[in-house]
């Protein structure tokens, strides 16, 4: 009965320690600092003991959050979330003019027919003819404004990803200066 008693003590003050433990490092499951996760490298300078370093990883990280405005987790969400619209803004422009070439051989013939009755009494020559270049031309008009459209599509997704590259490089300069500030030779 006394050694239940005096497991069951024991237990209960340790479990508390290590739930304590797991919960002050910010580092993730996967061995990585929290830093390195950021792709920025901390090296302790004094002989900082890595929980010590864990620390003072999380108290920068909240630094150059509340500094910088910015939380490079989220940036990541957004960033996956930006290139997929810019895959989708890329689809969708893909598809734009469907059905030109008919467009344009409707409107061909119909000017085909006007121009073969006017030039030799035989509208249905001239608007197979006008069909023909109709089709070919309003192909092509679909095909131009399918590449604008793709183009304009690559440009804002490369706009969207270049800001959201600046405010990451921004959050990373505020996690470093204030990890110098501790004692630690940063790289990123």
């Amino acid at each position: 009965m006394k050694r239940m008693v005096a497991a069951v003590t024991a237990a209960l003050t340790i479990v508390p320690s290590l739930v304590l433990a797991q919960t002050a490092t910010v580092a993730p499951a996967s061995g990585k600092t929290l830093a390195a996760t950021m792709n920025v490298y901390a090296f302790p300078t004094k002989g900082q003991t890595p929980e010590t370093q864990s620390k003072d990883e999380a108290a920068c990280y909240d630094y150059a959050v509340q500094s910088t405005g910015t939380d490079p987790f989220t940036l990541q969400k957004q960033s996956q979330a930006q290139a997929q619209q810019t895959e989708a803004a890329k689809q969708q422009a893909s598809k734009a003019g469907a059905g030109a070439g008919a467009k344009g051989a409707v409107g061909g013939a119909a000017a085909g027919a006007l121009i073969g009755e006017i030039a030799s009494d035989d509208a249905g020559k001239g608007a197979a003819i006008g069909a023909g270049v109709g089709v070919v031309a309003g192909r092509r008009r679909a095909k131009s404004a399918q590449s604008s459209a793709t183009a304009q599509a690559e440009a804002q997704g490369q706009q969207a990803q270049q800001a959201t590259a600046a405010q990451m490089d921004n959050f990373k300069k505020a996690f470093s200066v204030c990890l110098e500030a501790k004692s630690y030779m940063v790289k990123y």
